[in-house]
């Protein structure tokens, strides 16, 4: 119930983290997530901060949106954030930055949290799901280094 992709990136960490950790961009990079807007006053990333993700299950429906709250936030390093349900983060999505040569190795993850629900998730539509978690998180790495390259 967990996965992540590493693409490599002939940029800076800064200039990387700039685009992972702004979520109002996610539109750009995301096969499914296409817009977010910082919640309750936040205007960018910091640990207790919410956002909003508007998203089109699957890139076809259906479209709903979700509550998301950022758990770690390490400037150049981690963003980290849980989808959430009342105070529960259910699944919990992010990136981690490693400065490599002369340019920097990004890795998105998700982990969904053991419970009931997720297991039997998992169980159900594990094998398809996780093949479009990762074909997903590999797309928005690959988007993410055309815009940070071309910069």
């Amino acid at each position: 119930m967990r996965d992540s992709v590493t693409v490599h990136m002939n940029a800076s960490p800064t200039a990387v983290w700039s685009l992972v950790s702004d979520v109002t961009r996610i539109g750009e990079f995301s096969p499914e997530t296409f817009e977010a807007e910082w919640l309750d006053g936040a205007t960018g990333p910091a640990v207790g901060a919410k956002f909003r993700g508007h998203v089109r299950r699957n890139g076809r429906g259906p479209v709903y949106w979700t509550t998301c709250k950022v758990l770690e936030c390490e400037p150049e390093k981690v963003f980290k954030f849980g989808v959430m349900m009342g105070n529960n983060a259910l699944n919990v999505w992010g990136y981690r930055l490693a400065p490599s040569g002369s340019g920097t190795d990004v890795t998105e993850f998700f982990e969904m949290r053991p419970s009931a629900f997720t297991r039997l998730y998992w169980a159900i539509a594990g094998k398809a799901r996780g093949r479009t978690n990762r074909n997903g998180m590999q797309a928005t790495l690959e988007r993410i280094k055309a815009v940070v390259e071309a910069s």
